[in-house]
């Protein structure tokens, strides 16, 4: 990466954010309740991907992490991932969880770690990603911030 990856609040490109997710088979139906959540990673001049922090108390949910298809294979994902986290941790949130069902590798290998669902605190277990979204049969993870 030659340019750093920087985040910017999605409400202006929410529409991005939604065309990346689709695309890449995640959930979009909560994204416009949720716009403060969620960022649009920027490399330059260009958007290369979005993400998002769902805060709840001193945990919070990261929410769809993807990288745009052409941008792939430069280290965008991990930079987006650390950056969030980043975020996540300057906002107080201590723990961050995760649902997944295709990256458990690449999370891992980001400092999360597999945990049973029946240990998420109830505020993550709660929201709509956890509750409703996502398949019973995703990974659970979590890191320590």
């Amino acid at each position: 990466m030659s340019d750093s990856l920087r985040l910017y609040p999605a409400v202006d490109r929410i529409a991005y954010v939604e065309s990346l997710l689709a695309d890449a088979g995640l959930p979009t139906s909560d994204v416009r309740s949720k716009t403060d959540c969620f960022r649009v990673a920027v490399v330059g001049d260009a958007p290369v991907g979005t993400g998002g922090i769902e805060p709840l108390g001193s945990n919070g949910l990261l929410r769809s992490v993807v990288v745009a298809p052409s941008e792939r294979g430069r280290g965008y994902g991990g930079a987006l991932v650390e950056a969030l986290a980043d975020r996540a941790r300057e906002g107080g949130i201590e723990s961050l969880y995760l649902l997944t069902t295709t990256a458990a590798d690449f999370f891992t290998a980001h400092g999360f770690q597999r945990v049973a669902r029946e240990s998420v605190p109830a505020p993550v277990r709660e929201t709509a990603q956890f509750d409703e979204l996502c398949p019973e049969t995703a990974t659970v993870m979590c890191k320590r911030l």
